[in-house]
């Protein structure tokens, strides 16, 4: 029989400083995730972008989608909570995008139309387009997310950055309603 001194488990590296340095704040996530969608998932920077609609309609979709994405993310930017939330906004973003680039709508169709217009038609998906738009955004991502580590913190000091971005969220979708309206 062999004597043991220690024990290990799979909580001994809980409380190890490198994992809190090395893991991403997330903080870092919720900033990277509603960038993402406010700019690389935004159908009105596209079209701006083309030259189809003014700079003014495409800041305040930008300050719109981030702002209410960032607000989503800061509530539910725990550490258990953030991926799933992530992967279900980036898949309904990248769905929404290639929706509404492929059926050709207005960009207002996004917060004043139904959503059942959203969602790109069963035969777009057999074309090559639709589906290298999805895969690029909404798979990559998704990928690039599931393979980061999300920093542990204690939870006063998870709860005042959660706090902390939401307000910051809620004044930039603030603004991006005024610039809309």
């Amino acid at each position: 029989m062999a004597l043991r001194l220690f024990r290990t488990t799979g909580f001994s590296t809980l409380l190890m400083p490198g994992e809190s340095r090395m893991a991403t704040h997330p903080a870092m996530l919720v900033l990277g995730g509603s960038l993402w969608l406010a700019l690389a998932c935004n159908v009105a920077v596209w079209r701006w972008l083309a030259g189809g609609l003014d700079a003014l309609t495409a800041l305040g979709s930008i300050l719109l989608i981030g702002g209410a994405s960032g607000a989503l993310f800061s509530l539910l930017g725990w550490r258990r909570t953030l991926k799933p939330v992530l992967t279900f906004a980036l898949v309904a973003a990248a769905l929404a995008a290639a929706g509404i680039w492929s059926q050709q709508l207005p960009v207002e169709t996004l917060w004043q139309g139904p959503p059942r217009l959203l969602l790109p038609a069963w035969t777009s998906f057999m074309r090559w387009q639709v589906l290298a738009l999805v895969a690029v955004l909404a798979v990559i991502p998704i990928v690039w997310l599931w393979n980061h580590a999300v920093r542990r913190m204690p939870g006063p000091r998870q709860l005042q950055s959660n706090v902390t971005g939401f307000l910051i969220a809620v004044l930039l979708f603030g603004v991006g309603i005024f610039l809309v309206h």
